[in-house]
């Protein structure tokens, strides 16, 4: 495959971010990325570089290549698109009598495929595992990307013809197996390796001209072990969901836009067992989760007037005939929250994410249009995670802020809440308490004495601490045949990870 994926080495998050200089390769040998930082713009800039070649040939060649070729999508395997692809470029160049040395014909028939196959200029920014958006506002306006590890940057990538843009966001609609055009302008779909694109075609949408904003899609999703690590959340708030999702107790994860909520939702979810059903519904495919006995299933749009549509609402209500054991909903925004906490209400456990920053603009949102709840339902949720942006020194980060408790919601809408689980801003520190009102829900509904539930979750905390300092480059299998031993033989990996 000419288009590949490089070793893409661990980067620290450093304080001091004028001192950050570095390279990594992204499509080797061709393509790599440049992070430094701009003292002219006091920023960080995001730098692609590719080799330069010979352009005018290049653009020669391709253009008689698109004349010649007919490739419909579907009809090759990746392997036999390259192979179709060199072969046509072979006989472009025989009959332009061009002889190439190696070094040029590799680069020629690198932007060749990146262009026919790959995704054009953006092509390398899509092999950056690091990378987890790609936004582009316009004609003549800089690429941004956001940065796992440096958060927002400036690119070198400048789209600086209309037409060439508007022509590459038909691409992407392509590539989503959608349509966009002047009828209709707006694109929502996702890309063949399930990363979320949204798109605008024309000026009168957008006034900076066509424009397209890229969720990639995480192949390996982080585990519980990688939160911890990264102090995106502490042992004891990671412990205290493995006990919840043994128990099936009801969970929301609460944040505003790219707080990491999927990314949290994902980490819980490993922590239920492998034999239990789990079914989803999302708008589209963000969820990865690493299991067999999962059901995942996302909304379709329909035709011209609704015909063929299949709604969150429709997947929801034939979820729970699916005997599902777990029921995770993408994020609930409409009147799919009301099947949702009626599921909750017949027993059928449940995990949800949703717009909010705090437990009380949850509960507003559930209770008000377009979701219009009744406080009875709402009760039916047993906690609250919010997840928020924060900025630590120079680096921006995201949190597990706190977790809360409903243990009442009042007809009038007043609530009463505990929050065992915090993370403190001013010192960038995690605290708790052991007063747990779930363990509670759980002793009353399961008869699990609740200080055996307590010493379950100091025993969990440290393993989880203990595993996270220990192991660095632990993978999913590896971590959940961990978990799958502690049930079964408890006391042998307590004693392996020093947990006494």
């Amino acid at each position: 495959m000419i288009i590949k994926t490089a070793f893409i080495p661990k980067l620290k998050i450093s304080d001091n971010l004028s001192s950050v200089n570095l390279s990594y390769s992204l499509i080797p040998p061709f393509a790599f990325a440049n992070i430094f930082f701009d003292n002219d713009s006091k920023q960080l800039i995001y730098e692609v570089i590719e080799p330069v070649g010979k352009k005018e040939l290049l653009e020669k060649i391709e253009k008689i290549v698109k004349e010649t070729i007919n490739l419909k999508h579907g009809d090759f395997s990746y392997q036999n698109n390259e192979e179709y692809l060199k072969k046509l470029f072979d006989e472009c160049l025989n009959n332009l009598k061009i002889n190439l040395n190696k070094k040029d014909y590799e680069e020629i028939f690198y932007y060749l495929y990146r262009n026919f196959f790959g995704l054009n200029e953006i092509e390398p920014l899509m092999k950056d595992p690091y990378i987890e958006d790609i936004q582009c506002n316009g004609v003549n306006q800089p690429i941004y990307i956001v940065h796992r590890i440096y958060r927002n940057m400036k690119t070198n990538i400048i789209f600086k013809d209309i037409e060439k843009l508007a022509s590459f966001v038909e691409k992407l609609a392509q590539k989503c197996g959608r349509y966009i055009s002047y009828a209709n302008p707006i694109l929502d779909g996702s890309l063949p390796d399930g990363s979320r694109v949204n798109a605008t075609y024309t000026k009168d949408i957008t006034s900076k001209g066509p424009t397209f904003t890229i969720r990639k899609f995480t192949k390996i999703p982080l585990t519980p072990l990688n939160l911890i690590q990264n102090r995106s959340a502490s042992p004891e708030m990671l412990a205290y969901f493995w006990i919840l999702m043994e128990n099936k107790l009801n969970v929301l994860v609460a944040g505003g836009t790219g707080s990491g909520k999927t990314t949290l939702l994902n980490a819980i979810a490993f922590f239920i067992k492998d034999e239990l059903r789990v079914v989803s519904i999302e708008d589209t495919r963000e969820l990865n989760l690493p299991r067999e006995n999962w059901l995942p299933s996302v909304v379709r749009e329909g035709l011209i007037g609704g015909v063929g549509e299949v709604d969150m609402f429709s997947l929801l209500r034939a979820s729970f005939r699916q005997i599902p054991d777990y029921v995770i909903v993408g994020e609930v925004r409409g009147k799919e929250a009301s099947v949702l906490f009626q599921g909750m209400a017949s027993g059928h456990s449940s995990m949800a994410t949703i717009h909010a920053d705090s437990v009380d603009a949850v509960i507003r949102r559930l209770e008000t249009p377009p979701i219009e709840l009744s406080p009875s339902l709402v009760n039916e949720l047993d906690a609250v995670a919010i997840m928020t942006h924060a900025k630590i020194g120079q680096t921006e980060t995201r949190k597990l802020k706190e977790v809360v408790e409903i243990i009442n919601v009042n007809p009038d809408g007043t609530s009463s809440t505990n929050t065992p689980l915090i993370w403190e801003p001013s010192k960038d520190k995690f605290y708790y308490k052991e007063d747990f009102q779930t363990f509670r829900k759980i002793e009353k509904r399961r008869g699990i004495p609740y200080q055996k539930l307590l010493e379950e979750f100091r025993r969990r905390s440290l393993l989880l601490k203990n595993l996270s300092v220990s192991v660095k480059n632990i993978d999913l299998q590896e971590l959940k045949n961990i978990i799958l031993e502690y049930y079964k033989n408890q006391e042998s990996i307590l004693n392996k990870y020093g947990v006494s």
